[in-house]
């Protein structure tokens, strides 16, 4: 009799098929043989009760240990309906009553038991054919398309698992089928519940499957946790809450499915890094858009850092790298990163470094002549299958070439940069007619260039093409409007923008709208528009707490700065000046060295003054004070008095006056005009 190839085997029932003379096969179980043929013909006919009562009378099995193997023996030959039907009569619930005694009771001593006996062997052998049976069901109602009992009975095997082990399957003397068929079944849950449209009960399976002691090998958990870290991310289904129950204290518990699927995924990445299995590229990639989501990429790239040698190319590492620290805004870094990987000895015409290149110096003045040397580079190397990168390099060239004219050092000079950057500009129109970086990009040039007309057409343009979701467009389009001193339609355009805007992006349109406010003289409201702002800020400090990036650190400081330089302006436009004062305090605990505050400090300064010298110049006083003067001091004295001007610089006899309470003691006659001038003040002070 020759051998055959060998069935599925059941471990302890040393069940296996030989060839016979026949045609069959023999399946071997607890030392005993039973040719197949009959009893297939016998199922071939209808009868299972027979064929199962030759299986059970032959091989010494009960009745579910028949049931599966004769079913088993239909699904290995392709008979799906024939083995569905076989699995009908399995009942599993009587199954795991028999086990569950037997496999709970306390191991034998190992001198009762031989070398080659393993405890609880026959319980377990039986308990992995009837579960086996339930799981090859499970297959065979997903390839009849009836997924949803497909996953019940799936299920149902993990809850047998559960009530037969109560403290999860242990590390040893586990029968290696028994095993086989739990990873299975641990793994085809979730992708049932899947292909059902359960989405809920998919996330509950995954958890499951990793929470559990299931004791599933490293290659099997590495792909449960990949394929949930993928469905995390781009299911777009929320997940629910974990269980109190299942967090452990001090252990990190995810809020969402973005910070469940990074944890995920670093996870797997600690195992590849430490060599406990295969690299996988594609990890790495969700990995990198899941950190692009939430605006992390300087956690991503440390771990880019911590990538073994050899398995990216080194420029492409540092191009990488440089990406993942210039979002993050280190520029300077990112740079200097793609200064070697454009090196004459690396790659010099890479055009993703290039134009990155290109873009980070095109956002500083004092990097814009190394810009445009890569932005000329692009241009120059992109022809046939990459001739549409010549749009982006004719775009940041124009941009560099605009950062170079305002640092020109004669008008002649910086025409001709500006014209030089405008053509650019049009020319990458031609490439990129759709781009709305570009089209918004014309529009600032020419807003810049104080040609709104032009620049208003960029600007509707940009918003047209992006469906009014970028704010930046928006900006432009009030900005535009206001300087045409259109402030009304300004206003529509900032309230359009704040009903498309999410919450926590509206800061700078409300700073706009508190702006234009101002300029039409509405004070009380432009008053509540900024406490609106800084509502809003105040809100979004404490709403993402502990967890806000430095950007976003910045961003707050920046806009609450913003908040109090604006109303100590339009304090100090309405001369209530202990308002002002309390305002300039608090701008000035956020940003010390500001310009700005420099300047609402010098108009409150010179409001001050002005209210000063309304006093003092009085009928008496002026008479004072215009002792030793010439004729043209006393003409400029009174024709700025008249005017409501600030006294800065008035020609007299002696040196220029000059700001301050004695900058008039250098400028007088005499002694005798000297005293009388201080006379005057004092008389003045007292008013």
């Amino acid at each position: 009799m020759a051998t055959g190839e060998h069935l599925s085997s059941s471990g302890g029932f040393e069940s296996s098929a030989f060839g016979a003379e026949d045609g069959g096969m023999e399946v071997l179980a607890n030392g005993l043989g039973v040719n197949t043929s009959e009893v297939e013909a016998r199922v071939d006919d209808g009868n299972i009760q027979e064929a199962e009562s030759s299986l059970r009378g032959g091989l010494s099995l009960n009745d579910e240990e028949a049931r599966a193997l004769l079913g088993r023996l239909e699904y290995q030959k392709g008979n799906v309906e024939a083995a569905l039907r076989v699995f009908d009569g399995i009942d599993l619930q009587a199954a795991i009553h028999r086990f569950q005694p037997s496999l709970s009771e306390k191991p034998p001593s190992r001198r009762s038991r031989s070398r080659n006996e393993s405890p609880h062997s026959v319980p377990q052998h039986a308990a992995s054919l009837v579960l086996e049976a339930i799981y090859l069901k499970s297959l065979s109602l997903q390839k009849l398309g009836k997924l949803n009992e497909a996953a019940q009975e799936c299920k149902s095997v993990l809850d047998a698992v559960e009530k037969i082990f109560h403290n999860g399957i242990p590390d040893v003397l586990v029968d290696n089928k028994l095993q086989e068929t739990v990873s299975k079944a641990v793994e085809l849950l979730p992708e049932l519940w899947k292909q059902t449209g359960c989405y809920q009960e998919a996330l509950v399976a995954y958890r499951r499957s990793l929470l559990s002691q299931w004791n599933l090998d490293n290659d099997c958990c590495v792909r449960i946790q990949k394929r949930f870290a993928v469905f995390l991310l781009y299911s777009g289904v929320e997940s629910s809450p974990h269980s109190l129950a299942a967090q452990i204290d001090g252990a990190f518990v995810p809020k969402n499915n973005l910070e469940e699927a990074i944890l995920l995924l670093m996870i797997l990445l600690r195992k590849f890094f430490l060599g406990k299995t295969e690299w996988d590229p594609t990890v790495m990639e969700h990995f990198t858009f899941a950190l692009s989501l939430c605006g992390k990429t300087s956690v991503l790239a440390r771990h880019l850092e911590e990538v073994l040698p050899g398995i990216y190319h080194r420029c492409d590492r540092w191009n990488s790298l440089a990406l993942c620290y210039s979002c993050a805004g280190q520029n300077e870094v990112a740079l200097n990163l793609l200064r070697k990987s454009l090196n004459e000895h690396e790659k010099p015409d890479d055009f993703v470094a290039l134009l990155l290149a290109a873009k980070i110096c095109s956002e500083d003045c004092l990097l814009a002549s190394e810009g445009a040397v890569y932005a000329r580079r692009v241009i120059a190397n992109a022809k046939e299958k990459d001739e549409h990168l010549k749009g982006a390099g004719l775009r940041f060239l124009g941009i560099c070439l605009q950062k170079l004219a305002k640092a020109a050092s004669s008008d002649h000079q910086r025409s001709l940069l500006l014209s030089e950057a405008l053509k650019s500009l049009h020319e990458a129109i031609n490439f990129e007619s759709h781009n709305p970086d570009l089209i918004f990009e014309l529009g600032l040039q020419y807003a810049e260039y104080r040609n709104t007309d032009v620049a208003l057409r960029y600007a509707q343009q940009f918003i047209d093409v992006t469906g009014g979701s970028i704010l930046k467009g928006w900006k432009l389009l009030a900005l535009v409007l206001s300087a045409q001193r259109r402030y009304p339609e300004a206003e529509v355009a900032i309230e359009s923008a704040l009903d498309e805007t999410a919450k926590w992006e509206k800061g700078p349109l409300l700073r706009i709208k508190a702006k234009l406010k101002e300029a039409r003289s509405l004070s009380t409201e432009a008053v509540e528009t900024y406490r609106s702002l800084y509502g809003l800020v105040h809100a979004q400090r404490k709403s993402f707490g502990s967890f806000r990036s430095n950007s976003q650190i910045e961003n707050d400081k920046a806009n609450e700065f913003e908040v109090w330089h604006g109303l100590a302006s339009l304090y100090s436009s309405l001369s209530r000046w202990k308002d002002a004062e309390i305002c300039l305090e608090k701008a000035k605990a956020l940003m010390p060295h500001s310009a700005d505050i420099l300047h609402v400090e010098g108009v409150k300064m010179g409001l001050s003054f002005t209210k000063l010298f309304s006093r003092l110049f009085a009928k008496k006083e002026m008479r004072i004070l215009m002792v030793g003067l010439d004729a043209a001091g006393k003409t400029t004295i009174l024709y700025k008095l008249k005017l409501g001007e600030i006294v800065t610089t008035i020609p007299t006899i002696g040196e220029g006056l000059y700001e301050g309470l004695d900058w008039l003691s250098n400028n007088i006659a005499n002694r005798e005009t000297k005293d009388l001038y201080f006379c005057g003040l004092k008389e003045g002070k007292s008013i």
